[in-house]
């Protein structure tokens, strides 16, 4: 329980940390309008670092099934939804989160048990 635990909150903590990086080094604001290539970026760095954060959640918690990643899903979703409605701007930013890296975060883990099924 403790691995699935950890599992989850470094899977997350990679999300988390990669958009920090991201925004911060780019200095763009996450809540306003954006360039078109930007998001594009933003959409193939973030399914990168979302894939990357279900493999880790599964590498950890060794659970060969996806309940770590469905709860890293949900985690995902919440704080997306909660920074959708609580921001004003532009939203983006959330609904890749919501509709995008979330559910790649599930093919991560899901790539991680088919690729070490034994």
């Amino acid at each position: 329980m403790i691995k699935q635990i950890l599992g989850v909150i470094l899977g997350y903590a990679i999300f988390v940390i990669s958009s920090i990086f991201l925004f911060k080094f780019s200095g763009v604001n996450p809540h306003e309008d954006v360039s078109k290539l930007f998001m594009v970026l933003t959409f193939v760095y973030g399914t990168v670092f979302s894939f990357i954060s279900g493999l880790v959640a599964q590498l950890i918690s060794k659970a060969r099934n996806l309940k770590v990643n469905y709860v890293l899903f949900i985690i995902m979703i919440g704080f997306a939804a909660f920074s959708l409605f609580k921001s004003s701007g532009s939203s983006w930013t959330q609904l890749l989160a919501i509709f995008v890296f979330a559910p790649v975060s599930v093919l991560g883990g899901l790539f991680w048990i088919k690729r070490n099924k034994k």
